[in-house]
C-alpha cells in the first residue's frame, strides 16, 4: 500500500478537536471522524462549483461510506482533512478523505465515500454530469 501524505491533496480543511469530541474511551469518537469527512466532502463539492441546495436539479448524494481508524486522536489537537477523488465510475465517483493529526504529524483515519448524482426533483439517480467530470479532472487529474 502506498503511503498517504497530506501533500497528495489539493482540497484540505482543518478542524480543531473539541473536548466534547472525545468519548468514554478518552479519544475522539468514531462518529466525529465521519463528521469531518462529511464537512470536507462539502468543501470538495464547493471546489467543484457545486452549490448543493438539495432541492432542485441534480446534486450529489452519499451512496455509501467507510472509515478505517488508524491512530486515536485526543484533545487538544487539530484534524487536517485532505479530500480527493480516487475513482470515477459510470454512474458515480469515489472520494477519499484522509484525516491527519497535526500534533502527531501522522494519519489518523481514512474514509472513502461513493458519491451518486441524484435528481432531487424526480427523486431518483441521475446521469453523472459532464461538468462534474471536468471539475474532478481539474482538481485531481483523473482520467474519466
Amino acid at each position: 500500500m502506498t503511503k498517504i501524505s497530506l501533500d497528495q491533496f489539493k482540497v484540505r480543511v482543518e478542524y480543531a478537536v473539541q473536548w466534547g469530541d472525545m468519548d468514554a474511551a478518552r479519544h475522539v469518537n468514531n462518529l466525529v471522524y465521519l463528521r469531518w469527512a462529511e464537512s470536507s466532502r462539502l468543501a470538495y463539492f464547493e471546489h467543484m462549483g457545486i452549490n448543493s441546495n438539495f432541492s432542485e436539479g441534480v446534486d450529489p448524494i452519499l451512496g455509501w461510506q467507510d472509515c478505517k481508524y488508524i491512530f486515536p486522536m485526543v484533545y487538544p489537537d487539530t484534524a487536517i482533512v485532505g479530500v480527493r477523488a480516487i475513482e470515477i465510475k459510470e454512474d458515480r465517483f469515489v472520494l477519499e478523505s484522509a484525516i491527519f493529526s497535526k500534533v502527531h504529524e501522522r494519519i489518523a483515519a481514512i474514509s472513502r465515500q461513493s458519491i451518486v448524482p441524484y435528481d432531487y426533483v424526480a427523486l431518483r439517480k441521475a446521469a453523472l454530469p459532464e461538468e462534474w467530470l471536468t471539475k474532478i479532472n481539474t482538481i485531481d487529474q483523473l482520467n474519466s
